[in-house]
């Protein structure tokens, strides 16, 4: 195999717990046949680096990261010719983990030289691509205030998370959204939260949070039904200790394109974990096995 780039993020939860992660990858990869050069970059960067890769003619990309480090590399590489290799190594791993990679650096470094293909589905909001989830209402809120905790007090990420959920829940609002999907206009709703996710997620006690496959050609579009603050903390409760009920989410089905439209001039929109703000109209599509990545083969 010709010499590859592997981008690893430099403020990723693997670095900050062993700074010698980047010799370790890279030996795993090496006894895996895989000759890379690393790169420690930092996560703001990261698109741009694997833009300049993949304009440059690479055939291969190895990133390690988190969903975010994999998110950026996804919204620079979709469209070129150059495949996609993930190392798990942020602190959370969602992607990597629904598409059956593995978290060991020795395993995932084998799956790495095998140069096993898969063509997978990825979200996309107003031309801003996710590989996860996207969310309208309260969850932006928290992740807002969670950010600017750590940013302000140095608080742990997950500290701050908690904080912010309590004190956004205080603050419970609902959204006036107005809701088309598939060309078909649902109506006008109030709701707390909107989710909007890349493929389906699994809402059962077996697997909260999981998605059995990524490339079903669908989003899963989620609205919570609880519209009172009492309703929302406990519907919040119950998804803390993997409790969810059926009646706490209305999910709709078969859903490809949805538009979201709103009567507020921006909505804070959550896209894997990052806020930003959009100009509704929203347009949510999924891009079907637009991504060509290296993972296992899906069991039929």
């Amino acid at each position: 195999m010709a010499r590859v780039t592997m981008l690893i993020n430099r403020g990723g939860g693997a670095v900050a717990a062993d700074p010698t992660i980047a010799l370790k990858a890279r030996k795993a990869l090496a006894e895996a046949g895989v000759d890379a050069e690393v790169e420690l970059v930092e996560g703001g960067d990261c698109a741009a680096r694997c833009r300049a890769i993949a304009e440059r003619g690479d055939e291969l990309l190895i990133v390690g990261g988190g969903d975010g480090t994999v998110s950026a590399a996804v919204s620079a590489l979709i469209g070129t010719e150059t495949l996609l290799a993930i190392l798990p190594l942020g602190t959370l791993n969602h992607f990597a983990r629904d598409l059956a990679i593995p978290a060991e650096l020795d395993q995932a470094a084998r799956l790495i030289a095998s140069r096993t293909e898969r063509h997978v589905d990825v979200g996309e909001m107003n031309d801003r691509l996710f590989i996860n989830n996207s969310a309208i209402g309260l969850y932006p809120l928290m992740v807002i205030d969670r950010d600017l905790q750590r940013k302000r007090l140095g608080r742990s990420k997950r500290l701050a998370m908690i904080i912010a959920s309590l004190r956004t829940l205080i603050r419970f609002n609902r959204q006036r959204l107005i809701l088309t999907v598939n060309d078909e206009r649902t109506g006008q709703l109030d709701t707390p939260l909107l989710f909007v996710g890349n493929n389906d997620y699994r809402i059962d006690l077996g697997a909260p949070g999981k998605r059995e496959r990524l490339d079903a050609g669908t989003l899963c579009v989620m609205v919570m039904r609880k519209k009172t603050r009492r309703g929302m903390i406990a519907a919040s409760v119950r998804a803390l200790f993997d409790r969810t009920r059926a009646d706490d989410m209305v999910e709709l089905e078969h859903v490809e394109q949805l538009r979201v439209g709103s009567e507020r001039s921006q909505l804070a929109v959550s896209l894997d974990g990052e806020v930003v703000r959009a100009t509704p109209p929203l347009d949510y599509r999924i891009r079907k096995k637009a991504l060509r990545v290296i993972a296992p083969k899906r069991e039929p």
